[in-house]
């Protein structure tokens, strides 16, 4: 099952935390990077490998957002965090695969210091936060079978570049940050992983963040970024098929089985092919277990 709300959570805050844990996120992603101050590092690390340890079998998967590599704090991030399986590290500011198959060795190293299974650590990098790695969306396929996803931000890609602003005065993204999200989609899909939209930075504006969720599901997206506990039903309403959905995504699919051989056929007036099936496929594969 894809992940749909996967919701930051500070590190160093034991009250947001707790708070976290009831909001029906699918991942929670603890932070050492962003949101948390330097001097305060050394705490959140204990913090974070301690709620990992106390939550393991919790619903959420449990994920931990590291400082870049090149900030001389992944290691002892990675150090702290990982005697304590988490699910996955997301990893900022990558430059392309090579930093995958960097982290991918220091977690296999890390795995047997604590006698972990090998390989049970995922991976998601943050893909468009510097210059550099705009270039590397299509480098990912088969760098390591860790890679569970690709994601994108806008604001650090911003701030690298020297823009005043990453969007243009109707509210939307300007041109660069519209094709972040696009290399993002098309690289996550070009190397057979989940494609994770970034935040929607206004978590007073549900109607808005509602708007931007149902528009990275039609472009293929299958999960997106929280930054707010109440931001995280409408994210997983908004990527979870509805009742019609999965029953045409039914019919099409028994349709095709019950016409082995054939490429294409009808169905309500409208002639289907492989896609199409292909299509309903991923939608009955995205059913939460309720269904």
């Amino acid at each position: 099952m894809p992940l749909r709300s996967l919701l930051f959570v500070p590190g160093d805050s034991e009250r947001k935390q707790a708070k976290a844990a009831g909001v029906g996120a699918d991942a929670l992603i603890l932070d050492l990077e962003d949101s948390v101050e330097a001097s305060r590092l050394p705490v959140a690390r204990e913090m974070v490998r301690e709620y990992l340890a106390a939550h393991a079998d919790e619903a959420a998967q449990l994920w931990v957002r590291i400082n870049p590599l090149d900030s001389g704090l992944a290691l002892d991030d990675l150090a702290a965090v990982v005697r304590a399986a988490p699910a996955g590290i997301l990893l900022p500011k990558v430059s392309g695969a090579a930093d995958i198959v960097l982290l991918d060795r220091y977690l296999s190293a890390l795995e047997a210091r604590d006698g972990l299974t090998p390989g049970a650590i995922g991976i998601v990098p943050v893909a468009t936060e510097t210059p550099q790695a705009m270039f590397a969306l299509g480098e990912y396929k088969g760098c390591s079978p860790r890679l569970r996803g690709l994601t994108w931000g806008a604001e650090d890609l911003a701030a690298a570049v020297g823009a005043a602003s990453n969007k243009q005065e109707d509210g939307e993204y300007d041109f660069t940050y519209r094709m972040a999200r696009s290399l993002c989609l098309l690289g996550a899909h070009a190397a057979g992983v989940a494609a994770i939209d970034t935040i929607w930075t206004n978590f007073r504006d549900p109607e808005g963040l509602s708007r931007d969720a149902a528009r990275a599901r039609r472009a293929g997206f299958s999960g997106k970024i929280a930054i707010h506990p109440d931001q995280v039903s409408l994210i997983n309403q908004a990527f979870t098929p509805d009742a019609d959905e999965i029953a045409r995504a039914q019919r099409i699919v028994t349709a095709f089985e019950q016409s082995p051989g054939v490429g294409t056929l009808q169905l309500d007036g409208e002639m289907l092919d492989r896609p199409h099936l292909k299509q309903a496929q991923r939608i009955l594969a995205n059913v939460p277990a309720a269904h």
